[in-house]
């Protein structure tokens, strides 16, 4: 598979790292770099499985929490390393970024929660009908690219393993699967991320799918929600059946080019 989905579109090494501390639930002032370091170095190694582009700075962070990480399990010789200390980002000065970079994301999901005129709030000069009951639904979070990383990688923890060896070739067109994948979920209206992987899967079938599911997403014609943080996916379309092949086909004639 040589078609490569850009993670420049989605979130960096620093969400990354945001998402690790409030999965594991730890204080972001006083951060556990053996816990964080060895957790960050997994995630980085299904990016490289699943061939993602632009993992370099991602590498570069696993390379510098490694590289601190195994300061802390050796002893203090007092002696220093500067071309070490400069080759990687101190903690402390990692801390500081990572703590100011919480703060600006705060701040900007919290604008774009914000109602806007024409985008959430509407004019309407209609008289509302009486004894009209409103429905209610649960707030649904939108999930990150780390959040479908974990439901991928669960997928993947459950794919039956095989012990014999396979001499025939098995191919799936990523471009084939992303059709399918959206026509799917136009289909069905909203889908458990799990729905859309068949009973026993190959594990070449899981990535695709996949990959195909972070295409869709990247491109903006599904949209990934949780019912609660760190919960189960659900994937539901964010055009209409109208709009959504010419959206494709543009988006991915963008993305080859």
């Amino acid at each position: 598979m040589t078609y490569q989905v850009r993670l420049d579109d989605f979130e960096g090494p620093l969400d990354l790292l945001l998402h690790l501390i409030r999965k594991n639930e730890l204080d972001i002032y006083k951060i556990s770099v053996s816990v964080i370091a060895e957790q960050y170095l997994q995630y980085v190694e299904i990016m490289r499985t699943l061939n993602l582009d632009n993992i370099g700075e991602f590498l570069l962070m696993a390379a510098t929490l490694a590289y601190h990480k195994s300061k802390m399990l050796l002893p203090d010789t007092g002696e220093k390393d500067d071309e070490e200390e400069e080759a990687f980002e101190s903690l402390e000065d990692l801390h500081r970024r990572l703590i100011e970079y919480q703060r600006y994301k705060e701040a900007a999901e919290e604008l774009y929660a914000r109602p806007i005129l024409d985008r959430d709030v509407f004019r309407g000069v209609a008289q509302r009908p009486e004894e009209v009951e409103e429905e209610t639904t649960p707030p649904m979070i939108q999930a990150s690219l780390f959040d479908l990383l974990d439901a991928f990688r669960e997928v993947l923890r459950k794919a039956p393993e095989k012990t014999f060896h396979d001499v025939t070739v098995e191919r799936v067109r990523l471009l084939d699967r992303i059709v399918e994948v959206m026509d799917y979920v136009l289909q069905k209206g909203r889908v458990r991320f799990e729905d859309l992987f068949p009973e026993q899967p190959s594990r070449m079938m899981i990535v695709v799918t996949f990959l195909s599911i972070l295409e869709l997403v990247r491109l903006r014609l599904i949209h990934a929600y949780q019912g609660e943080p760190f919960g189960s996916i659900d994937l539901a379309p964010s055009v209409g059946h109208d709009d959504h092949k010419a959206m494709l086909k543009e988006g991915l004639r963008i993305h080859e080019s």
